[in-house]
């Protein structure tokens, strides 16, 4: 019995880290858009992918594919301004859910350490550890219909044109 709430901890206890790693949607690791395609990392996270899978990604645009063909895409000052303050406050709620998330893990962790569990106590904590999920994806989707919200439609032709040469 205490092998087995061992082992429970120590799949449960990187679940915080997990979902506290989630600034942005990690569906399965993307892969290049093509075989040979170089994996490009910045900061960490890579910006010539898209998550295999993803059913959302044919209509939004993410940050990075912005950045890399403001010019090709005519950005205006004032979308570029408009874009760094909505990333910025969603960058800013991320961090805050980070931390709740790890916090919140880490009482989960406390909680599976006993030698018998209160069931009732950890699907509590594990339902405050989905709400914080549940917020970060909330605020990663408005991100994302804000950042398409301040494209012009000729803009959003352009990105679809150059996402799917890359």
């Amino acid at each position: 019995m205490k092998r087995s709430v061992i082992i429970l901890a120590l799949l449960m206890a990187p679940m915080a880290t997990q979902l506290a790693a989630q600034v942005r949607p990690q569906a399965p690791q993307p892969q290049p858009q093509r075989p040979n395609d170089p994996l490009i990392i910045v900061d960490g996270q890579p910006v010539n992918q898209r998550p295999p899978g993803d059913p959302f990604s044919s209509y939004l645009f993410p940050p990075e594919l912005i950045m890399q063909h403001q010019g090709e895409i005519n950005l205006q000052d004032s979308q570029r301004a408009t874009l760094q303050a909505a990333i910025q406050q969603a960058q800013t709620k991320f961090v805050d859910a980070q931390w709740k998330l790890s916090a919140e893990g880490e009482k989960l962790a406390r909680l599976l350490q006993n030698t018998t569990v209160d069931e009732t106590q950890v699907l509590e904590q594990v339902d405050r550890i989905l709400a914080l999920e549940r917020e970060v994806k909330r605020a990663q989707m408005g991100l994302m219909v804000r950042i398409k919200n301040t494209l012009t439609p000729a803009q959003q032709a352009k990105l679809r044109e150059l996402r799917g040469a890359e």
